[in-house]
């Protein structure tokens, strides 16, 4: 929700009174004074204002600031929130509660310091202005999640330029109990903030003992610190989050080092490269953790290049993760596709006159065997229906392996029928033999590596005795079918 145009402020905040009608406040005023009436004139006036700022508040809608914390922990849109509530208190601030201090020092100024001081905190305390802080308190009290770290960021940064306000108009002892509030507030947030902050690497390491994806596709733990770490590194983000650790670090009589953000980010990507490692020999398959390794350093690469986080950790070391992948690619296409094409051996196939009935023979035994011997046709079958449950997320990468799988198999396959499949094609069940064409191996090929339907978890703080699942849930697949 963005903040009313100066049109809708003109509705909502309270104009300053005319000086005529502040000097007939001041004479009736000092009436009341004479029959000792003042405490029943500021009752009434702290009742008559504080209304008028709630009538205010209430047209921006701040039903969400009396979330619960339970409730807190289960709202998705709670980034929405936190905009909002960032909007909605600069406004009250230097608009409402604004207005409500000049027009009690307008006022009661005759009256001294702590009469008119006492009464503006009165007003903004009636008035709404605890709300605010208590949203920020169940902000500081729900569920560790990496996501609020940033949010916490961003209730500091308001309250950092909402700081030179805050003293002026709730200086004092008449506001003791909203600076209380405001500096605990404050004070939760750093600490809640850097707690998420340092337990990043916890979470990623806590990761590592978990199963890879069953898909052979990026973990969700990898996307999330990937894309994280670029928002933590973003201008509006890095300053207000190397302002938190230093005030964290002076609490503890710790001396800050310029470099502890990029050293941890940096200790971050290196976690996330050994769980990589790790990942890859959970699998069984070789072939299929190839897939796996490829898929992984190809979104390093493509995904941080040209990023802050891409620049932090240098070309050198982006250019490894792209050497990576096509050392992968090699070795993925070598020990599984690159095997086929043996099975297409022409030794034997030799035709003269009278044998063309041996010929046969051996066309159908390689395109489909009549013994224990794998054939073409059932070593094709067999890889591509474990490898159609793969996945290669990235387009480009997936078209790419498509390609060099079709360049490695269809000519092979296209010269061999020409030449050999006329042989077969007048036997009756030639069907058996001739299974594929080249043009719909082509297709089939074609069809690999697709995202299916997938539901990702979250990538969600716990506490170092629990466990994540890597593994990619609730899968909606069908075996692509080429007819």
């Amino acid at each position: 929700m963005s903040l009313p145009t100066l049109g809708e402020q003109a509705s909502i905040a309270p104009s300053p009174l005319p000086v005529a009608v502040i000097q007939k406040l001041q004479a009736i005023l000092g009436r009341l004074i004479a029959n000792n009436r003042l405490e029943k004139c500021i009752s009434i006036y702290i009742e008559v204002r504080s209304l008028n700022v709630r009538a205010s508040l209430e047209a921006l809608n701040l039903d969400y600031l009396g979330i619960s914390v339970s409730e807190f922990n289960n709202v998705s849109n709670i980034e929405g929130y936190i905009s909002k509530w960032a909007k909605h208190l600069e406004f009250a601030v230097k608009h409402l509660f604004e207005t409500e201090y000049k027009l009690c020092n307008d006022i009661f100024d005759r009256m001294g310091l702590d009469v008119w001081k006492s009464c503006f905190a009165e007003t903004a305390g009636q008035a709404g202005i605890l709300a605010f802080l208590q949203f920020g308190k169940t902000v500081t009290e729900s569920k560790k999640d990496p996501i609020k770290l940033l949010k916490l960021l961003d209730i500091f940064a308001s309250f950092s330029k909402l700081r030179l306000d805050f003293n002026r108009l709730f200086g004092g002892a008449a506001c003791t109990e909203i600076q209380n509030l405001t500096r605990d507030l404050i004070k939760n947030v750093i600490e809640r903030a850097c707690e998420n902050f340092w337990e990043l690497l916890v979470q990623v390491e806590l990761q590592r003992h978990t199963p890879p994806p069953s898909d052979g596709s990026v973990p969700r733990v990898v996307t999330f610190i990937t894309d994280y770490c670029n928002q933590l590194l973003a201008d509006e983000c890095k300053p207000v989050l190397t302002q938190v650790l230093v005030i964290e670090r002076s609490w503890k009589n710790e001396k800050f080092q310029e470099r502890i953000l990029t050293v941890e980010l940096l200790n971050l990507m290196k976690a996330i490269e050994l769980n990589l490692e790790t990942w890859s020999k959970a699998y069984e398959d070789a072939v299929f953790s190839y897939v796996f390794l490829m898929n992984n350093h190809w979104h390093l690469y493509k995904h941080l290049k040209g990023t802050k986080l891409g620049n932090l950790l240098g070309d050198s070391w982006l250019r490894e993760h792209e050497q990576y992948k096509e050392y992968y690619s090699t070795m993925y296409l070598r020990e599984s596709w690159g095997k086929l094409p043996a099975f297409l051996s022409r030794e034997g196939l030799i035709l003269f006159s009278g044998g063309r009935a041996t010929a046969r023979d051996l066309v159908k035994k390689r395109l489909k065997s009549f013994n224990e011997a794998l054939s073409f046709n059932e070593a094709l079958d067999n890889m591509y229906k474990k490898q159609s449950y793969w996945i290669i997320l990235d387009k480009g990468l997936r078209e790419k392996t498509c390609q060099v799988i079709i360049q490695t198999i269809v000519p092979v396959y296209r010269s061999y029928m020409q030449n050999y499949g006329p042989i077969v094609e007048q036997d009756p069940s030639a069907s058996k033999y001739a299974k594929y064409t080249a043009q719909s191996s082509e297709k089939m090929f074609d069809l690999l590596f697709h995202p299916k339907r997938v539901s990702h978890g979250s990538f969600k703080m716990r506490h170092s005795n629990e466990k994540f699942d890597n593994k990619v849930t609730n899968h909606y697949r069908n075996s692509p079918t080429v007819k």
